[in-house]
């Protein structure tokens, strides 16, 4: 694939951004730093009324048949808006499990609710700060779970998960209706994610793929939604190069805009490459899925798009100097985002081993 857009991608991107940034602002993201359980219903709304929830999955269950680079935009977009819940990746990583690993009955079930959004998923793979344990947490028994799945981004407001789990002897990947599941959620820095423990008791459960091909097939959604997410980090570093360029430009010191400071401005600089880096890996990740490098490129786009967002968001506080740390002005919203991003769906050391792994394995 070419490394640029073609014309209808870049439609798809213009509308989005002009969709979100008319109904989401910090002023109703603000309040949901201080609720837990909440989020932001506006942008889910838009996000179902919009049908992005059903791009990439497949028309014959209510989706648009469109792939992982269309939903790379959209993720993109609400990266800049900062969106205030985290369905989007969520769903979209359970109905891609089902699809791919499901039953034609287990299909129908489940993949026009997360096609529509009336339904919502999650994936549940990580033991503590592992994202994908050798040995789950979550223990499977014939067709019951039990056990608890920890910090599960979306749980508290899930309906399904998929779950990976420790079956007899070996792994298995199975989803569990959650209607009957205790949450606990997690009070944290950026409380829109809904974090929670699952606790499953004797949970009736389907399996989608067991044995050893379970945790290969982990490993694929786990990189499926690390396109996602980074896409989504890459437009929130972008949103705030942006902010600091514009601040620099206009905000003067000594008889002369701060930007003229090499400090600044060489700052300034280096976050455009970083941006421009975490893009092109996106873009090169989302065009790969299918392909048998798609995991290493996913991991490339991951590691670069968390660098990104993390130094784009600390050093846009710091060109504001003491207005960057107010509530009202709201880059903590991004500060707070780029930390939460950057432990889902596995942290950086976790796709820093994916990758060395991969590329060992190909120099050898």
């Amino acid at each position: 694939m070419s490394i640029l857009y073609d014309e209808g991608q870049q439609a798809i991107a213009t509308e989005s951004r002009r969709v979100l940034e008319a109904r989401v602002n910090k002023d109703e993201l603000l309040p949901l730093l201080e609720t837990t359980g909440a989020w932001h219903e506006g942008f889910w709304t838009t996000a179902k009324e919009q049908g992005w929830t059903a791009l990439a999955l497949p028309e014959a269950y209510g989706g648009l048949d469109l792939g992982l680079v269309e939903l790379g935009l959209i993720a993109h977009q609400a990266g800049r808006s900062l969106s205030g819940a985290p369905f989007l990746t969520a769903s979209f990583g359970a109905a891609k499990a089902i699809e791919l690993y499901g039953t034609d009955e287990q299909k129908a079930k489940w993949l026009p609710g997360l096609a529509s959004g009336e339904t919502i998923g999650a994936i549940a793979f990580a033991s503590g700060p592992d994202a994908l344990p050798a040995r789950p947490a979550v223990t499977l028994t014939g067709d019951r779970l039990d056990g608890t799945a920890t910090g599960v981004s979306g749980g508290l407001a899930a309906d399904i998960a998929v779950v990976f789990a420790n079956g007899p002897g070996m792994p298995a990947l199975v989803v569990a209706d959650l209607a009957s599941v205790q949450r606990k959620a997690i009070d944290s820095f950026d409380n829109s994610r809904l974090f929670a423990d699952l606790v499953f008791s004797q949970t009736p459960s389907e399996t989608l793929v067991g044995g050893a091909a379970a945790r290969d097939a982990a490993l694929h959604i786990l990189a499926l939604q690390a396109v996602i997410t980074a896409h989504e980090q890459t437009g929130g570093a972008e949103a705030m190069m942006e902010v600091a360029r514009d601040y620099a430009v206009t905000r003067r010191a000594f008889g002369q805009p701060i930007g003229a400071f090499q400090s600044i401005k060489h700052r300034i600089a280096e976050l455009y490459g970083l941006v421009e880096l975490a893009r092109a890996n996106c873009i090169h990740a989302a065009s790969r899925e299918g392909q048998a490098d798609f995991v290493t490129a996913a991991a490339a786009a991951r590691i670069s798009a968390t660098e990104a967002y993390d130094t784009a968001s600390r050093d846009c506080v710091q060109i504001h100097g003491g207005i960057g740390v107010t509530w009202e002005l709201g880059l903590h919203l991004h500060t707070r985002r780029a930390r939460s991003l950057a432990i889902e769906q596995g942290n950086l050391l976790f796709w820093e081993d994916i990758l060395v792994d991969r590329l060992t394995g190909e120099a050898a």
